[in-house]
């Protein structure tokens, strides 16, 4: 015979269901038992590893009930093994799926060279396309004066121009201060080449090495830090360890960011 074991607690000592919730990347969560607010970035088996607003990473274990979610008791629970939609491009900007690419603006950004293309691409490609803004590379600022009357900016078709080692006295800041239209930015960050830009402990290095004056700056990087002597490889290794804004240093965050606002304001 099949034993009974009836639930003899009073109904107002039962604890409530509460939802279950996949423990999906990006969801900010709070644990239940020390406060500690944060953004899902990891799953694992029985755990769930948290990041705060200050960049600081605390791993809990999934337990029933542990978190509070908008405030509400919630039990979150492993992810299935689909994929999540990304809810953030890579510049950190709210994805929206499914946008289709915008007509391309009259207005254009302009940048030195193609790896600075290419790195404006793999941060900001997604927010590009649905704003409709085309980057193009200019081999070199030296006739940006000339460049910017073919071009012909207007308020309707607004130019961005991002200049590597725009720093005060270059040749760069000279060549800049040449251009006056109001239809025209021109805004640059202080490194030698884009590649500064990119955050030394990304490359797993403790920092960008000094090149001395005369020196190609990206063979006298390569020589420094043991890589083949192949800028181009190198540069495409360089590139493969940026996956997003995070990657990147702050003085080329702004002014990418500065230049998008410029060329799209209505």
């Amino acid at each position: 015979m099949r034993s009974y074991n009836p639930d003899l607690t009073p109904p107002w000592k039962r604890s409530a269901p509460v939802p279950e919730v996949p423990a999906d990347r990006d969801l900010v969560v709070e644990e239940v038992a020390t406060g500690f607010c944060g953004a899902v970035i990891r799953c694992e088996a029985g755990t769930v590893t948290l990041e705060d607003r200050f960049g600081k990473h605390r791993v809990f274990p999934l337990e029933p009930r542990g978190f509070l979610l908008e405030g509400k008791v919630v039990t979150l629970v492993r992810p299935s093994a689909a994929p999540a939609r990304p809810t953030r491009t890579a510049s950190g900007s709210v994805a929206v799926p499914g946008a289709r690419a915008r007509v391309a603006r009259a207005g254009r950004i302009y940048v030195e060279g193609r790896h600075d293309a290419e790195l404006v691409e793999r941060v900001w490609g997604d927010d590009l396309r649905i704003e409709g803004v085309v980057v193009e590379y200019l081999e070199g600022v030296d006739d940006l004066p000339a460049i910017v009357a073919e071009f012909g900016p207007a308020p309707d078709a607004r130019l961005g121009v991002l200049v590597d080692h725009l720093v005060p006295g270059s040749k760069e800041s000279r060549i800049a201060a040449r251009v006056t239209s109001p239809d025209v930015l021109v805004v640059g960050h202080p490194y030698i080449d884009v590649w500064e830009a990119v955050k030394p402990s990304s490359l797993g290095i403790p920092a960008w090495p000094s090149v001395p004056r005369g020196q190609d700056w990206k063979t006298g990087v390569c020589r420094a830090l043991g890589w083949p002597e192949n800028t181009g490889a190198a540069w495409q290794h360089v590139l493969s360890r940026v996956t997003s804004y995070k990657d990147l240093e702050p003085a080329l965050l702004g002014r990418v960011e500065e230049l998008i606002d410029f060329v799209t304001a209505p």
